[in-house]
């Protein structure tokens, strides 16, 4: 009887309409985030540090509003005590990450950016298992051969001198970034990502103060720096940090693609930037790659754990 009591702890039960609360809100996550390239583009300021400082300063006003709304002065205190040297490096790989974002935007297109972020979970996987050697299935051995494959073929342009290499390789970094923060979380499950986020802004702020070469910009730039900041990075966050305990791992990166597939779409409506071949054809095999694996693993997490018992996810 004990054996099959209740589910572990750390997965508390929601309702169906807590659950599909929690999908919509993952989903506009993702939704506000994939906002974040048409943004920038209609920026016109030449220094990207200085573009970096105030979007920092404003996702950093959000965030520390909104826990204290939601936690109040203490809660908010002891969310970044409690972070320790895991929430430290989680606030290191998003910082660099958030810097790389806008600094490769002048180097490159808004879609090999994102299409490269789509195989984060994938990487994540291969990076958890070279680091701590956790096991990974032989569907996910072949899911990752085809995104590092397909994140090739959007590299090869810098290779032949088609795009600048510096665009590519923060794409790269924006990527491996991501994927050392998902691994450090998924082995301190404790870590909490609104306040590690909070951190991540400051430092990439705090950093990008001492690189501009001036904080004036005209009073329309500050309009979509106030929108970059609050908008896709603070309330895409937000929403993020309340839906995704509510839903299941591979519904909340299933929904979270939606940031790479609609990320192009709106800057090629509105600001005509279209993709190169090479960065939709790997974008392609990146993000279907995803789906498939994505599709497979929430089909065997929804199959039962064992006769008469519902299915629960793995912990690998």
């Amino acid at each position: 009887m004990t054996d099959t009591a209740s589910p572990p702890a750390a997965l508390p039960a929601v309702s169906p309409r807590e659950e599909r609360i929690g999908m919509l809100l993952v989903f506009l996550s993702a939704l506000m985030w994939s906002f974040g390239g048409t943004i920038a583009r209609f920026i016109h300021i030449d220094d990207s540090w200085t573009v970096v400082f105030w979007r920092s300063l404003w996702a950093v006003a959000f965030l520390v509003a909104f826990m204290l709304w939601r936690d109040g002065w203490r809660g908010t205190l002891r969310l970044f005590r409690d972070m320790g040297l895991p929430g430290l490096g989680v606030a290191l790989c998003f910082a660099t990450a958030s810097t790389s974002f806008v600094v490769a935007l002048a180097y490159t297109t808004v879609a090999n950016i994102l299409l490269m972020q789509a195989g984060v979970p994938l990487l994540a996987a291969l990076l958890a298992w070279l680091l701590f050697r956790e096991r990974v299935r032989p569907a996910t051995w072949i899911a990752i051969a085809a995104v590092i494959t397909g994140v090739a073929i959007m590299v090869s342009e810098s290779l032949d001198g088609a795009v600048s290499p510096i665009g590519d390789g923060l794409a790269l970094l924006i990527a491996v970034m991501f994927s050392v923060a998902t691994v450090i979380t998924r082995r301190y499950a404790h870590v909490r990502m609104v306040p590690a986020n909070c951190l991540a802004a400051l430092l990439a702020g705090a950093f990008a103060a001492s690189q501009a070469s001036s904080f004036a910009v005209s009073g329309r730039d500050m309009g979509f720096l106030f929108a970059f900041g609050v908008i896709n990075l603070g309330v895409g966050l937000a929403f993020f940090a309340m839906g995704a305990r509510l839903v299941p791992a591979a519904i909340a990166a299933l929904l979270g693609t939606f940031e790479p597939i609609l990320g192009p779409i709106w800057v090629w409506l509105v600001h005509s930037e279209v993709p190169s071949v090479r960065t939709i054809i790997g974008g392609a095999v990146v993000v279907t790659a995803l789906l498939v694996h994505i599709g497979l693993e929430f089909k065997r997490q929804a199959r039962p754990a064992r006769p008469g018992i519902t299915g629960l996810p793995s912990p690998n």
